[in-house]
Formats: C-alpha cells, structure tokens, sequence
C-alpha cells in the first residue's frame, strides 16, 4: 500500500466504479465474444480490434457495440449495490462510472439493474471518452471534473484492470471478488461483496 492510507476510506469522497462485474452480477461470456470477433482466447480485446487496419477495425467494433448491447439488456444487480450508492449518496459523494463499454451500454446496464439515478451521464466514461483501462486517464479526468485530489478517491473493481488503473491514478482500491482472485500488490482492501463493502463503511 502506498498513497491510499493517507486518509481513511470512510472519509473519502470521489467513488469510481466499475460496472460489468461489479455493480452488475457477471453476464458477459467473453469466451463467446472472442469467438464471434475471431479474437483469440488469451488476447485483450480492445487492444486486439485496436491493432487491426481501420476498415477492420470499424467492422469489428459494430458487432462488438452489437454484442454489448445484447449482454446490457441482461444486466441484473449486483448483491448490495443499492444500499451501497444510496449510503454513498447520503454521504454527499461524488459518484462515476469507468468502463471499457461504451457510454450508452453502460447507462443502459445502469438502467437495467434501476441504478441510473445515482449518477450523472457526464460521469460514465465508456471507451470513448477515455483511454480504456488499466490507463488511468478516466480516473484523472473524473478527478479533475470533481477537483478532487487522487487521495480522496477510490476504484472499486472486480478485475486486475480496475485495480490496475486505480494504482496508477494514486487512488485507494477495493478490489470485489467473491472468486479465488487475488492481487494483493494492487489491492488497499478485498471484500467479497457490495454488502462487505457498506458494512466497511458503516464499522469505519
């Protein structure tokens, strides 16, 4: 742990979160993603489309917007997501989204899981307004909006890219896995729910 234990989570008012995974229950098979985009198993998909010439590459990412789009209709919520933005909101924080989705997918899984209230469009960036994860430039710019300090904000995530990305801009990390994952070099704290996390909170 490094800048993150500068100041006690409870007291921390820019919260970044990522969506599929996290806030929503995992649906999206990428197994078969990769299958019908002919990307192979073991390949980073946004950077496999992103090598491709142009041509190729618009191509693929309309039948990756297709595939999306499918899953977010599918989205349900994840265990203790609304107690958790809702004892957040009570709190006067300041909530966003950092996803490698597309803005409209992910509003559209926010939609889904009756999640959409709690944040501002302006505050979901999608693979469009930021550089996708692990870069941390979503984080900086969400920070910068919010003229907040990376010591007051927090990357919640379920995969090593949230946790990457949250190391990097300097924020605390919460890393949300009921699975056998770890990445302890990455992780400031590790719950195996939302209702873990809101239960940190309240105790803190």
């Amino acid at each position: 742990m490094g800048i993150a234990d500068l100041r006690p989570l409870s007291e921390r008012r820019a919260w970044i979160f990522d969506l599929d995974g996290t806030l929503t229950q995992p649906v999206h098979d990428f197994v078969h993603i990769r299958q019908e985009l002919g990307i192979a198993l073991d390949q980073d998909i946004l950077a496999t489309i992103a090598a491709r010439p142009l041509d190729e590459r618009l191509d693929m990412m309309k039948r990756l917007d297709l595939l999306e789009h499918h899953y977010a209709q599918k989205a349900r919520p994840a265990p203790g997501v609304l107690p958790l933005l809702e004892l957040l909101a009570s709190r006067d924080c300041l909530l966003g989204i950092l996803t490698r989705n597309t803005r409209s997918i992910a509003l559209a899984s926010l939609k889904a899981i009756g999640a959409e209230s709690f944040f501002t469009p302006e505050w979901v960036l999608g693979r469009d307004e930021a550089k996708p994860k692990p870069d941390a430039q979503g984080i900086t710019m969400l920070l910068d909006q919010w003229q907040c300090q990376p010591e007051e904000g927090v990357m919640v995530g379920d995969f090593r890219y949230d946790l990457e990305t949250g190391r990097a801009a300097g924020t605390f990390t919460v890393h949300v896995d009921d699975r056998d994952r770890h990445w302890p070099e990455l992780t400031d704290l590790r719950v195996g729910s939302l209702d873990h996390l809101s239960a940190h909170l309240h105790s803190a």
